[in-house]
């Protein structure tokens, strides 16, 4: 019998600004024979213009990708906001969220912005296939570690596993912190994010109210411990 050639894959934007990770992503998917990676690009900007010309940018397959995997530190901007912007014009397309940082954290947010899915970059191979086909089948994809905490939360709203100060920070102030750990001034977080100085100062403040953090200087050496202390963990593994 004739294998059967009409199949279509289904095809998987990758958004991640490193090359070697969207690669190696790449070359893990297209092995496979039910998806191939349609594109791959770097930052917000370039994701938003090839969806807004899909046949334009991919010729071998044109249209909107079946699911796109986007990392959640994008070059100075937040991969949740690319999320929240493709929830709401492109609600049809499912995102799996990958990243370095703490699942704990980071997890749940992603889901509420819209995201199907939120796998670690150090995860195994094999599971990031597992994940993005159960994603693709209209599941949500989630380490069975994750899936238990948040199934204990909702059985019992009042325990808080998550102790950390920084879990009540909003998404927006978590997003002012990480790039005030990677040496942005305030005038360039309100660049990168396109706020106001004065919006992002205020930010500022109710992280520091949040974290009680007494002054500036406090304030930008926590923020550049705690991404230290990620990055830290995530080469450790």
């Amino acid at each position: 019998m004739k294998p059967n050639r009409s199949l279509r894959k289904s095809s998987i934007m990758i958004v991640d600004d490193h090359a070697m990770v969207r690669e190696g992503i790449a070359e893990l998917i297209n092995r496979e024979p039910d998806m191939q990676v349609c594109c791959g690009v770097a930052s917000v900007a370039e994701a938003l213009r090839v969806l807004h010309e899909p046949a334009a940018e991919t010729p071998a397959h044109s249209g909107l990708p079946d699911l796109m995997i986007v990392d959640i530190s994008l070059d100075g901007v937040s991969g949740l906001e690319l999320v929240h912007t493709v929830k709401t014009r492109y609600p049809q397309i499912p995102m799996l969220m990958m990243s370095m940082h703490d699942e704990n954290l980071h997890a749940e947010r992603s889901l509420r912005a819209g995201a199907k899915g939120y796998i670690m970059k150090q995860e195994a191979f094999d599971k990031v296939l597992v994940a993005i086909r159960k994603v693709l089948a209209g599941e949500i994809y989630l380490s069975d570690s994750m899936h238990s905490k948040m199934l204990q939360r909702m059985l019992n709203p009042q325990a808080q596993s998550d102790t950390s100060p920084i879990s009540a920070l909003s998404d927006r102030e978590l997003e002012v912190l990480r790039l005030t750990g990677l040496g942005f001034s305030t005038a360039q977080i309100a660049e990168q994010l396109h706020r106001s100085i004065k919006t992002v100062e205020a930010n500022r403040a109710r992280i520091k109210e949040k974290l009680n953090l007494k002054g500036n200087a406090d304030y930008v050496r926590f923020a550049v411990q705690w991404l230290g202390n990620e990055s830290s963990a995530f080469s450790a593994n």
